[in-house]
């Protein structure tokens, strides 16, 4: 994914009309947006730091709260909604978001939809809750969404219906890739329909592989609760003769957890994730390297991610989840398997200890960083919705929070690029081979380099 591919036309945010009214906000005008004033919409930041000299690179809006502002605070209704798999921080996102519209913008009018997209569809009988200052006073001391979450589709122009019913002027979708496409969707109808409505995404995936977003809320919980579990798996193969930690994490088409948590830890022999593809077999296997380290070491530390290897595995990947996900075959149990099948040929004893720790790390409180985190994105999500920007996700750009049009934080993924200084940094870590294939022409594309200031 690099940002020269987009246009400047494909960065343009989409505004509901003219602001008109004052913001509620004591603030003071900033010019450049860098001080805590108001940012005016002109201030924007380049899509790629290092052409910031070229005329023709394009740029991002900065987010930020707006001196004038499109929704009158006491006429607006807002909306909130969690949706798909759960991640650390959700909660403080719903309670900073009410926070802000509540007491800041004044807003008073704002309902929880149960259960994600399904509480919008009016077959699932679910009713949308009114939030108040007293039932989100501690909801941040409590893992999990206190809203419900969902995975699976519902029609777009029921979702629209549903929320003109409801008079809702702003809805705030907490989500990931499958909710931002749903968002855009609703944002169409409702731009058919001609609806004072706006939508506005705060990135929500613990994967971390949202386009033009360079961290997500709960990512870095996630690194912290994996790196745990990796001292915990160097601790049980270090403790037996040609011990074997086996740790299976999140990262269905990205691997940026297991690389992070890797250059954490410090402990792990061979990290493997989507993008960097590997054989198991052949003298420049997996398996032979790890042959070769239990020789010199008597002890190992694996960390795979769940979409790593897919290609390795027998069988067709034809369903999918609820989402529309293709479901993954399971690599850990391959690669649990193939190791101790392998030993087992070469008369050598292991001793394996497999571990899958997903969903004790999808529930749990988010770290102080990542709270301030959600909270930084909840209060920039709140100011593009009262100044009627809608169709937009806030993203995190060159350490900057900036809009970014769905469509674009949806048109791919982004993935650990094999030329990035993150790579780098694992292979730097475990010492592991830069190639895991047996071509030994084998070359890295550099042609897909991310270039985004803070090299992924």
């Amino acid at each position: 994914m690099s940002p020269s591919k987009y246009s400047q036309e494909d960065y343009i945010v989409k505004t509901l009309g003219q602001c008109r009214f004052d913001s509620p906000l004591n603030l003071k005008a900033s010019k450049d947006g860098r001080s805590a004033g108001f940012t005016p919409d002109n201030v924007r930041i380049y899509s790629e730091i290092e052409n910031t000299r070229d005329p023709s690179c394009p740029t991002i809006e900065r987010a930020g709260p707006r001196e004038k502002i499109y929704f009158r605070p006491a006429y607006t209704k807002a909306a909130l909604v969690t949706c798909g798999g759960l991640s650390p921080g959700l909660n403080h996102v719903i309670r900073s978001l009410f926070m802000q519209l509540y007491y800041r913008y004044g807003v008073k009018n704002i309902i929880g939809i149960p259960y994600g997209y399904a509480g919008l569809n009016p077959d699932s009988n679910l009713k949308p809750i009114q939030l108040t200052p007293e039932n989100v006073a501690n909801i941040q001391r409590t893992p999990g969404t206190f809203l419900g979450s969902s995975r699976g589709s519902t029609d777009p122009e029921v979702m629209t219906q549903t929320l003109e019913n409801e008079g809702v002027n702003i809805l705030f979708t907490i989500g990931g890739d499958g909710t931002l496409r749903a968002a855009h969707a609703i944002c169409e109808e409702v731009q058919k329909r001609g609806l004072d409505l706006a939508v506005v995404g705060v990135p929500k995936t613990i994967d971390n592989d949202i386009n033009f977003v360079y961290k997500t809320f709960g990512f870095d919980t996630a690194v912290e609760e994996v790196r745990k579990v990796l001292e915990c798996a160097h601790a049980e193969a270090h403790s037996h003769q040609n011990g074997i930690g086996l740790v299976k994490v999140m990262g269905r088409d990205a691997g940026f957890i297991a690389a992070n948590a890797t250059i954490a830890s410090r402990e792990v022999n061979f990290c493997l994730v989507p993008e960097i593809p590997f054989e198991m077999l052949g003298a420049n296997g997996f398996l032979r390297r790890l042959q070769e380290r239990l020789i010199k070491r008597n002890h190992a530390v694996i960390v795979v991610s769940e979409g790593a290897g897919q290609d390795l595995i027998q069988g067709e990947r034809s369903k999918r989840d609820a989402s529309g996900n293709l479901l993954h075959k399971d690599i850990g149990t391959f690669l649990r398997d193939g190791i101790e099948e392998f030993f087992k040929e070469q008369e050598i004893g292991i001793n394996l200890k497999y571990i899958t720790p997903t969903y004790q790390i999808r529930s749990v409180l988010p770290t102080a960083n990542d709270s301030v985190f959600c909270d930084n994105l909840s209060r920039n999500a709140v100011h593009a919705a009262m100044a009627g920007k809608t169709d937009v996700v806030i993203g995190l750009w060159h350490n900057v929070f900036t809009h970014i049009p769905i469509s674009i934080a949806t048109s791919e993924r982004k993935r650990i690029s094999p030329s990035s200084k993150l790579w780098f940094g694992v292979l730097e870590a475990t010492g592991q081979a830069e190639s895991l294939l047996n071509d030994r022409d084998f070359v890295i594309d550099h042609s897909e380099e991310i270039m985004s200031g803070i090299d992924q």
